[in-house]
């Protein structure tokens, strides 16, 4: 499994997220899973709670650094051959763009290893936090990215945990909704139906993709049915 580096600006785009909108979120952020990014060492520094949870905090820092310095060269590789599968803001420049990777990668580093009880060792489907710990969850390129690690029933129980660990008012947001070839998930409405059946409401968000009015970026959201969950999407957009 590829780790990655994402900074703080990545996640934004990916979720429809801003800084303004973070500093807003009535609680803690969990990011599910962290890998090496700078998700939370950047918002840390705007004043915001971001706990970050991934298997991979088992290994030493400098294992995982190693990792994700691997997962940087398959990702300048990956857009060299197949660059129709990244928005342009990606491939047209990818060497700056894979530098805001290697700084998120510091920060991570940097972060963790002045606290590492911010990083948390744990693999969905069971974390280690209470019912309705986080205001805001947030996990990337996971659950439907790797559908032969997550089959359909190791990712609905993935997201009902996900939503478990949010609080009643709060909001879940996973993305991407495809895998590694670009193929959506086919059987995303049953899926929905069925986190419907556990009491978890979801909608589809459509962002734009900025410098390709073409192409739409599709992120899933979830909410606890019964807790009003459409208040922090409002909050958030």
């Amino acid at each position: 499994m590829l780790v990655t580096s994402r900074p703080l600006d990545e996640y934004c785009e990916l979720f429809g997220l801003t800084r303004r909108r973070l500093r807003a979120v009535p609680g803690r952020i969990l990011d599910c899973p962290g890998g090496a990014a700078g998700l939370a060492a950047e918002a840390r520094a705007l004043g915001v709670e971001v706990v970050a949870t991934d298997p991979a905090y088992a290994a030493p820092i400098a294992t995982l650094a190693a990792r994700a310095r691997a997962g940087r060269a398959a990702m300048a590789a990956a857009m060299t051959a197949s660059p129709q599968l990244y928005p342009p803001t990606r491939h047209v420049q990818p060497a700056r763009y894979l530098r805001g990777w290697d700084r998120a990668r510091r920060l991570f580093e940097a972060d963790a290893t002045d606290d590492p009880s911010r990083y948390v060792a744990a693999a969905l489907p069971h974390l280690p936090f209470a019912d309705g710990s986080f205001a805001l969850t947030l996990s990337s390129y996971l659950l439907f990215a790797y559908p032969e690690l997550f089959p359909p029933a190791a990712q609905l129980a993935a997201l009902l945990e996900l939503t478990r660990v949010t609080t009643p008012t709060g909001e879940v947001r996973v993305y991407p909704l495809h895998d590694g070839t670009g193929r959506r998930c086919p059987h995303l409405p049953e899926l929905r139906a069925a986190l419907r059946h556990h009491g978890v409401s979801s909608r589809l968000l459509t962002l734009p993709r900025p410098g390709d009015a073409t192409r739409g970026r599709t992120v899933l959201l979830l909410g606890h049915r019964d807790g009003r969950p459409g208040r922090l999407a409002g909050q958030l957009g």
